[in-house]
């Protein structure tokens, strides 16, 4: 059965975040790619110029679509802006009995912004992270759903675990990249135990799109077979190696994306 992954998330129109990235991810990654847009950005390697949010009545109608007609083997879920957009896709997942369900919290902008509402917040946490089989929060977003301080050490990122392992997802990635250290450290609790997961830490501006890319890499090898601890291992491998040839391409005058295709495309 060829794998099938699904990306339910905003488009980023200069091609490096939200359902591009995961496209390509699943792509690079041996996954059949199909999408739901929850909203469409005018942005490019510079910033956000505008948002335009998609009906929720149109969000069911393209999961329905898809759903109807796909056999979904995994999902991942970037931002939804608002609760009732989180309520429709949760119902989407409990009606078609998603079991392999990556969640990306999107919640805090690179200014430290509050990108969500707290009801949006709220129905997150109580409508669908109990649904998930893993959650992918960096620092700033775990400290979020904890209403608490944002970890600045790998023993106050370890305590932060079993917290959210209590919102209810099967498992949880905490992403370390905001730690001021030598090298880049997640910390994985699969369901049974700890995996600190570490590489390299990059010179490089080009890193948008690095946690749409995750999460949608984990995805993409769970619809492949993959169990959770192996995903993730293997994901975090391919966003290292993908960051690691960011510069080897030129797009954009900001911050530009990691390269999906560094196994694939050779000057």
């Amino acid at each position: 059965m060829t794998p099938i992954a699904l990306t339910i998330a905003g488009s980023d129109s200069g091609g490096g975040a939200g359902i591009q990235a995961d496209l390509k991810a699943f792509s690079a990654l041996q996954a059949y790619g199909c999408s739901v847009i929850t909203a469409l950005t005018a942005q490019n390697t510079q910033g956000v110029q505008g948002i335009f949010d998609v009906d929720p009545a149109f969000i069911a109608l393209q999961l329905e679509s898809v759903f109807s007609d796909l056999a979904v083997q995994a999902v991942k879920v970037g931002m939804l802006s608002r609760r009732e957009v989180i309520q429709t896709v949760a119902e989407a997942i409990e009606k078609y009995q998603v079991s392999r369900l990556v969640l990306d919290p999107v919640m805090v902008a690179t200014s430290g912004d509050l990108l969500l509402q707290k009801d949006a917040v709220d129905s997150l946490k109580s409508d669908l992270i109990p649904k998930a089989a893993l959650i992918t929060p960096n620092l700033p977003e775990a400290a979020v759903l904890l209403d608490t301080e944002v970890a600045t050490t790998t023993a106050q990122m370890e305590a932060m675990i079993e917290p959210l392992m209590a919102l209810g997802s099967q498992a949880v990635l905490l992403k370390g990249g905001h730690l001021q250290e030598g090298e880049s450290v997640d910390l994985l609790h699969d369901g049974k135990e700890l995996h600190w997961l570490t590489a390299p830490r990059v010179e490089t501006r080009n890193t948008h799109g690095t946690g749409c890319t995750l999460s949608a890499a984990t995805a993409a090898l769970l619809a492949r077979g993959f169990d959770m601890k192996d995903a993730v291992f293997a994901a975090k491998d391919y966003i290292s190696n993908a960051i690691a040839a960011a510069d080897q391409q030129n797009i954009g005058k900001g911050h530009g994306p990691v390269h999906h295709f560094h196994n694939y495309w050779h000057s």
